[in-house]
């Protein structure tokens, strides 16, 4: 009897033991969770420090951009704070883009040389014929201020409202169009296009590639050697090494054109120094954290007009 009690106490002592020795490891397990999501805490918390502290550093480089006195020259468009921290600017001018109201202005009697500078776009963008068309054709709906259809195009249905207000009221309406899927599908496409400019034409000083191949008969080498020039060493528009074009006719002879043809493109084009209405991108670094602040502004006098304002 008393070894079968010893043995019974034996055993209760080892399931006593391995009750320990499992509820000690699951208070392991517990404190190491604790631990890791204390740290997870830790970073995350240091992540959105960052994150302020970068986009803090934007809105720095945006109002350093904004000073009247302030051009891409200006030292201060790029600055360092230690070995982590700081901002860099870029200011272009928001004319080297394709202002929507320009070229479809008026909707009613739309100028046919425009319109066809807007089919070379799309055609660089990959749309074929029917689809410029299209587009084309329902943008003039949307626009025009009668219910005429052109061939192409698209009037009022149950689930489609042109506005009929001859003109756009930003660059994203334009996706509400029918016929811009081919065009609104591709990344950057608003990057192309701006509402803010007047009188609209293009100004050589800021405009992309793309812009440049819709013009009328400028090849891509022509294209190639004026990008080289305008940029200056760095290849990047709007900093301090950019060529600065004295006027329209200095501008388009680095393109290869002059005589008739330069007199041609004039209507299209022009050369802003020092820029009036610019587009600003402002990125913010903090670490690891990057954040974007894009403005478009006029800078007219000492008071600079915000006119549009996006947070990336």
């Amino acid at each position: 009897m008393k070894s079968a009690g010893k043995t019974h106490l034996a055993g209760r002592g080892g399931s006593v033991l391995i009750l320990s020795l499992w509820a000690l490891l699951l208070l392991s397990a517990a404190i190491f969770a604790w631990l890791k999501f204390i740290d997870q805490g830790i970073d995350l918390s240091n992540q959105r420090n960052q994150g302020l502290t970068a986009t803090a550093y934007a809105h720095s480089g945006v109002m350093v951009a904004l000073n009247p006195g302030v051009t891409t020259l200006t030292p201060l468009m790029h600055q360092r704070f230690g070995t982590d921290q700081g901002y860099e600017v870029h200011m272009t001018g928001e004319g080297g883009r394709l202002n929507l109201n320009w070229l479809f202005a008026p909707a009613e009697s739309p100028d046919p040389a425009k319109l066809a500078l807007f089919q070379r776009y799309l055609q660089r963008r990959g749309l074929n014929l029917e689809q410029q068309q299209r587009l084309t054709d329902c943008i003039l709906d949307w626009l025009s201020t009668s219910n005429i259809k052109h061939l192409n195009g698209a009037e009022e249905d149950a689930n489609y409202h042109p506005p009929h207000r001859d003109q756009f009221l930003s660059v994203g309406e334009l996706a509400l169009v029918k016929g811009s899927g081919p065009l609104v599908s591709q990344a950057g496409w608003q990057d192309d296009f701006t509402i803010y400019t007047s009188p609209g034409l293009i100004d050589l000083q800021s405009a992309s590639r793309r812009i440049l191949q819709s013009l009328p008969g400028v090849g891509d080498p022509n294209i190639d050697n004026f990008m080289r020039i305008r940029q200056g060493p760095d290849g990047i528009d709007g900093t301090a090494d950019d060529h600065l074009f004295a006027n329209v006719t200095e501008a388009l002879s680095y393109l290869g054109v002059s005589g008739a043809q330069a007199q041609m493109l004039s209507q299209f084009v022009y050369v802003e120094n020092p820029m009036s209405t610019v587009h600003i991108k402002s990125i913010g670094h903090c670490g690891k954290i990057d954040r974007s602040v894009e403005v478009v502004a006029k800078k007219m006098g000492m008071q600079p007009i915000i006119l549009s304002w996006k947070e990336l």
